[in-house]
Parts: C-alpha cells; structure tokens; sequence
C-alpha cells in the first residue's frame, strides 16, 4: 500500500510531453479535431465534438474543450494508461499535476523551428483555479458521453463531491441567498471571486496617446464605448457601420446572435479616418469584414494580431493593461452612470444573467483609495477648523495657524 501511494505521489510530478495539438480544420461540420503525436486524430474526442456540435455548441466552445482534453490525454499517455482504462487514481494525479507541476512555457514562435516535436517544455507557474476547474467540467462531461455510449468506463474518473452526489439539487435552498453549485465535482477547486480589472482613465489616455495608427484607435475607442468581446468587434462588418445612428453590428460570442451596440461619435470619427487612410487599399463590399491588416497584402484582421498590437502599445507605455480590460472598463464607465439602468448594461454586455453584469457595481480599488483619501482630508480640514475656532487655554493662535495651515 506504501508503494502505490509513492508512486501515486511521483504521477503528481510527471514530466508530460506536448504531444498532438488541436487543429483548426476550417470546416463548417468538424471545426476542430484533435491529434496524437503522429498526427492521427482521437476518435474518443472527436466523436465527443461531433456530440457537441449535434447540440448547438459553438466552435470556440470546440476548441475551449479540445484544448482541457488534449491537456488530459498527453497525461495518460505519459504515464502509459489509455483514456478508457483510466481511474480515479489518475484523476486525482492528474488534478494534483495541474496544481503541482505547472503549465508549460513556450518559447517563441521564431525560436520554435529549432525545437524538437515531443521534447517537454520547461515548466512554468500552476494552472489557474479557474482554468482547473473548467477542465475538470469538461473531462466529468466527456466521461459521462462515453458511459452513457458504452464506450468508456463504467465508473466516470471525475466524479461528483461525496456530500454532494446524493439528494436533490437545491433541496434545503433559501431562495433569499445567493444560488450555490450542488453538483461539484470531487477534484474541482475552489475558484475564488475577482474583481473584473478596469483600466484608470490616466492610464487609459496613456495607451490611447501611443497607438501608432487610426485603425487601432477606432479599435479602441469601439472597445471602450461598446463593451464588445474581442472576437465579436472583429465579426463587424462594412454593412454593419452606421454612422448615422451611432451602431455597429456585432455577432455574439457564442450564441451567434446578431445584435446592434452603440458606439461613441469619437469611435466613428477615427473609423472613418482609418478607412480614408486605407481607401483603395480594401474591399468596399458591404459583406466585407471591416477590419484589415495594415501590412500588404491586406488581409482579415484576426483576433491574436490585434492582441499583438494591444501588448506592443501596452510595453511603449509601461502599463499592465489586457485587451479584454478595456470590455471591464466599458462596463464599468455604463454602472457608474446613474442614467443607465444595469438592466441596460446587461443587454449591452450580453450577459444571460443580470448577476453576472452586477459585479461591475463593485467599486474599485483606485476609487475606493482615493475617496478615502479626500475623506481624511475633509477630517483633518474639519479639526483644524474646530480647534481655530476655539483653541484650548495656552496655545498661542499664530502658532496654531501655522500647524493647521490656516495662514496660508
């Protein structure tokens, strides 16, 4: 017994591969697929993914799971177990590695040419709570198809929590406080609550006075004034601009839903700069995507390049800030206007549930700071007023105006 659990213990510390990869195929039926190390496809997922596709989920959502799967089977292919011979021995080794070991640090894509396919990658810091308890989501899911199917094993690897497996959901739930998941699964972290990270307006101006073109800066200012998700303020096409009703018109990560956003007028201003600055350089079609590469040959703006761009701007400036910082601040500068309702806020933000768009009611740190800050000086300015005005026996006046600064 000592044995097994050493050697459960060294699984922990496994040095795992980066075997296979998920491929982006292009194709509206298998969006993704992913492969082993000789590039042959896993059946197991892709029959998982064509499960999934069957159900309406989206192709990111595709790529989200293959990415947690992928991470799963180089697990089980470095310690020798197949996916369906797998326990929950392994699965708690494997949650332990994702806590224990790290994630991989990739060198950059120039110096990748030299890097030999399979050699493992130097470990960096853990993975995040929150990203092992999506892949604990997804791997209790992918089980749970395959022993529904016949196809994998009886007992799912990644079972719910003991205290939790019985009973009905919700059954002694107070519908006064917060909802909380009864359905937990036994090797899923706690992912604490965060704060959604705004952008301060003087770090704000700094980012926006050191973007090198108008296409990035109405890039920007659309982020910033519509709360738009990265990939959807790409999905914009020429037909979806219209100027005249300050609108653009989105596709919704996820659902697919076509949805008109409002936009500032300095937004378009810098819109139709940038298209000037381009003219004859990019299709006019109103089906035409609206953003482009500003190299030539001109092609589709893609999510990474704009990424790029955000973290260039972000290193001549000195700041911290992400590109998704700027839909936090959106939505922050949308609470703090006692004229929009958050009912509003929500529909603009996408959210499905009004709780989730509450969140950016929270105030922040910065705000929080320098209020209290002002309310310590409207103290001291108070006290020095009350012992100008009736100082105690023995102090001398002129000498308490120059403590209190009230000769200046």
């Amino acid at each position: 017994m000592q044995g097994d659990e050493e050697q459960s213990s060294d699984l922990s510390l496994t040095v795992v591969p980066q075997l296979g990869r998920v491929v982006d195929t292009g194709e509206r039926f298998e969006p993704y697929r992913v492969v082993d190390g000789d590039g042959v496809v896993v059946e197991a997922i892709a029959i998982y993914f064509r499960e999934l596709l069957a159900a309406g989920r989206s192709p990111t959502t595709l790529r989200s799971y293959g990415m947690d799967l992928l991470r799963w089977f180089r697990f089980c292919w470095a310690i020798g177990v197949g996916w369906d011979r797998a326990t929950r021995d392994e699965a708690r080794d494997f949650s332990r590695w994702l806590q224990v070991a790290g994630k991989p640090v990739r060198a950059h894509w120039r110096a990748q040419d030299s890097a030999v396919a399979g050699v493992p990658i130097r470990a960096g810091e853990g993975y995040a709570a929150s990203v092992r308890a999506h892949s604990e989501t997804v791997l209790r899911g992918f089980y749970d198809f395959h022993r529904d199917e016949g196809t994998g094993p009886v007992l799912n690897p990644f079972p719910l929590d003991r205290s939790r497996r019985g009973g009905r959901a919700h059954a002694h739930h107070n519908p006064m406080e917060a909802q909380r998941n009864e359905r937990t699964g036994r090797y899923r972290p706690t992912v604490p609550s965060r704060i959604p990270r705004s952008i301060p307006d003087t770090e704000f101006n700094e980012i926006f006075a050191r973007l090198p073109s108008h296409r990035d800066r109405a890039l920007v200012a659309f982020y910033v004034s519509t709360g738009a998700r990265a990939s959807e303020l790409l999905s914009v096409t020429n037909g979806g601009a219209d100027p005249g009703r300050q609108l653009i018109t989105v596709v919704r990560k996820g659902t697919g839903r076509v949805q008109e956003l409002p936009a500032s007028s300095d937004a378009f201003i810098w819109l139709r700069l940038y298209q000037l600055e381009m003219d004859g350089a990019i299709p006019r079609g109103r089906r035409q995507p609206l953003w482009w590469t500003l190299r030539r040959p001109v092609r589709p703006l893609t999510y990474h390049a704009v990424h790029r761009m955000f973290e260039r701007v972000n290193t001549r400036a000195g700041t911290t800030a992400t590109l998704h910082s700027l839909r936090h601040t959106a939505a922050y500068r949308m609470a703090e206007d006692p004229q929009v309702p958050l009912t509003d806020v929500q529909l603009v933000l996408g959210h499905a549930q009004l709780s989730t768009t509450q969140i950016y009611l929270t105030p922040r740190k910065e705000d929080v700071i320098r209020r209290l800050l002002a309310h310590h000086a409207e103290q001291t300015q108070r006290a020095a007023q009350r012992v100008l005005a009736a100082p105690a026996p023995g102090y001398r006046p002129e000498t308490l105006q120059v403590l209190f600064g009230a000769g200046s």
